[in-house]
Parts: structure tokens; sequence; C-alpha cells
């Protein structure tokens, strides 16, 4: 299926502060030198803020990651359940029409978004509220014909309780996940014969639909202020790692479309797709203990970074000091021109740009950051907070300022990274 961009892109996009604290704290589970594997849940977060992936929020994650636009182009452009193109406002349908849903009706379902939506996939309905796609193989073969409804699985669907479904979510109500026939799982429609146990200690729906009726963020965007999202493995964080945690949803991976190559998944891997802040992750309600001690608790879904203790007020109510001591800065670059900062690993366009504003232009300046100053910076870094320290732009500075190369120095300056 050939996938490109919309012809129709916004100037510019931005996370939320929640969103973009929530980003931040994804990228630190991983090794230095390894961000780039947060590319994913980076991406979905930006296309649960927005309902689809603009260019200026794929080129944003690509920038917070230090890759060239087209490592995230390829990612985005890749996966199918990365939307490239704006979508409804209430929910985005995709109709699996491979051979087990095809069979068991998949064509009628078609038929209602035809009649219903939009004649034409991508195509936003008239009010505004729908769109729709079909898209191959969604792994649910056993409980066929099925559609994935913003995050979750609709299954055992007829064309008239498919019909209903739009009509409930027109009206601003959710339909509850799973079988849509009365079936559990994916037993046997007469019954099970064996196993007959399974049914004693289960919750009112199979384990995947009773946590999306839980979580309730189905075809919810999600914009980060719906709960507090900490990360706690980033260590304390003050008086805002005091602030109780609720429950939200960790997108470690992403929670609904294909993992493998071909988009695809299987049917068991459903529940483990929403395991939003599994303890794995080291996610739990900040508490100010060690992150050992935490990973022993009950882990909460859904973690991001406490605001910067900087952010919060003081007892006084008047905003605390931020911490450090402000380097000395210029007012322009000298007379032969501003040094080439995105040399240094962590810092893109957009990151230069808000350097260059806070008044730094040279490698020699930034190689003369003390720690002080740069707990400065660290802090001054709007959307960025954090990020002079974590990919040690003093250490790289130093070199570049000798004229020596850094090993991503040398890979951008071959690879033309920003041209």
């Amino acid at each position: 299926m050939l996938r490109r961009l919309h012809a129709d892109q916004p100037d510019s996009f931005a996370f939320t502060p929640a969103n973009q604290a929530w980003a931040e704290a994804q990228i630190t589970k991983y090794p230095e030198g390894r961000q780039a594997s947060a590319i994913i849940p980076l991406l979905w977060r930006a296309q649960e803020q927005e309902g689809w992936l603009s260019r200026p929020a794929i080129e944003h994650v690509s920038e917070m990651l230090g890759l060239a636009y087209i490592r995230g182009l390829e990612v985005a452009t890749f996966y199918f359940m990365f939307q490239l193109q704006p979508v409804g406002s209430v929910a985005h349908i995709q109709v699996c029409g491979t051979t087990s849903c095809m069979i068991c009706g998949a064509e009628d379902l078609i038929g209602v978004c035809k009649e219903k939506i939009a004649k034409n996939p991508h195509e936003i309905s008239a009010d505004g509220k729908f769109s729709w796609e079909e898209v191959e193989c969604l792994g649910a073969c056993s409980n066929a014909p099925m559609a994935q409804i913003g995050k979750d699985y609709y299954e055992d669907l007829t064309a008239e309780r498919f019909t209903a479904m739009l009509e409930e979510l027109a009206r601003g109500e959710v339909p509850t996940p799973g079988p849509q026939n009365g079936r559990y799982a994916s037993e046997p429609l007469s019954g099970l014969t064996s196993l007959t146990d399974y049914d004693s200690g289960k919750t009112q729906y199979n384990a995947s639909a009773q946590l999306a009726t839980d979580i309730g963020d189905t075809v919810k965007r999600i914009d980060g202020t719906e709960v507090p999202l900490l990360a706690p493995w980033q260590g304390k964080a003050a008086n805002a790692a005091k602030k109780p945690a609720k429950a939200a949803r960790d997108d470690m991976m992403p929670p609904s479309g294909p993992d493998g190559a071909q988009g695809g998944r299987a049917k068991g891997a459903k529940a483990a797709d929403r395991t939003r802040g599994a303890a794995s992750d080291g996610v739990a309600e900040a508490t100010g203990e060690a992150p050992e001690t935490q990973a022993k608790a009950k882990p909460k879904r859904g973690s991001v970074a406490p605001t910067p203790k900087t952010d919060v007020k003081a007892e006084s109510g008047t905003p605390a000091a931020t911490p450090g001591k402000k380097p000395r800065t210029m007012k322009a670059p000298r007379k032969a021109g501003a040094d080439d900062l995105k040399l240094i690993k962590g810092i893109g366009p957009k990151l230069e740009a808000t350097v260059n504003s806070l008044g730094f232009f040279h490698f020699d300046q930034i190689a003369k950051w003390g720690q002080d100053e740069l707990a400065w910076v660290d802090q001054n870094l709007e959307g960025f907070k954090g990020r002079a320290s974590r990919d040690n732009w003093v250490e790289q500075a130093q070199k570049l300022a000798r004229g020596e190369e850094t090993e991503f120095s040398a890979k951008a300056s071959k690879d033309g990274r920003y041209n």
C-alpha cells in the first residue's frame, strides 16, 4: 500500500507540556546511544495527541532523538498504525479484510463504512466524526470479522452490530471492546468442552477488553492532562515527586496496530499490547524511593517524568529559583559566523535555534560550562530539559572546539544529516 504524507500540513507541532515530559522520560529507558529505539512510542504519543501524524510531528520526534528526518519518516510511513492524514474527530476505524475476516463478512462491514462514513477509505465523514480504511490481518482470526477502533479490537461483528456501534460512538458513547456476540474470548461458540475451570476467577470481560474498559481511553485523544505522568526511574523530583499518581498508560510499545514487519500481530499478544506500565518497565507510583524498591510495588500504568522542581512553586507561593549559574552569553555570533551546533549529538535544528536564543553560538562557549552552568542550561532548554547533561554536550564541545571530531560529528558530516 502506497503511504505518503498528506498534502496539507500544519505549520508546526509541539507536544503538550505533559506529553513532552512523558516523551523525554521514555528516552531514558534506553541505553546511551540507543535513544532512537524510543521512536515508535514517541510517534504514537504524537498521534494520540493530534489524531494523526503530520510531517512537523515526525520531524519534532526525530529532533528529540537526534535522528535525520528521513529516519523518522521511514518508520512513520512503514507501519499502518500511524495515520499520515487527518482522521475523524471521534474515531478512525480499521476493518480487517484478510482471509478469515473476508470469509466471515468483512465485506459487509466495509459496505457499512462506505454507507455510513464515506465512500472512499481515508475520507472523513460529512459530520467530521469518522474515517475508515481496510487493513491487513490484525491477528484476531478466530473472532472474525473484526475491526480495530482507536486502540482496541471489536470482534465477532455483524453489519447490524457494527452499524449500532457507529451510532453509539456518534452519540459520545464508547462500546465495550472485545467480542460483540456474547462470547468471552476465543472459545468455541458452543462453549467450553475442556478446561472448564477456566470460568473461575475471571473478570467481567476478557483481559484485553477489561483493561480497555478500566482505562477508558479507547478513542480518547491523550494530551497528558488526564492524569499525572511520572517517571520514578529518573530519581527523586523534590516536591513534584510527592504528588500522588493516578493510573495512566505506558506506551513502551504501541498499544494498537502492528508489531511485525508486515503489520500483523498475534491474537495472543492483544493483552500484552495493553500492558500500560508493566513492572518490567520500572514504572510505579512516585514514592521517593530508589527504583529498585519501587519495582517491587504494584506498578501504575503510564508514567512520565514529574514536572521539574523549577516549575513547582515554593512554599511562599513564588516560583522556585532556577538552579545553577547562568553562563556567559553572546548577543550574536562572531563575525566568522556561528558554529554548526548540530554536530553535537542531541542537538537538532529546533534545539539549535533554542540554544542560539539563549545566547550560545560557538563550541568554545559550551566547552567552558561548569556543573553549575550546565545545570542552568538544562533547566532553560524549554521542551528539552536535561538534554545537555544527558548527551554530554560539554565533552563533545571541548573536542569540537579543538578542531577534533567526535564519533557523532564524523557520521553527521559524512551522511549530510542536516543538509
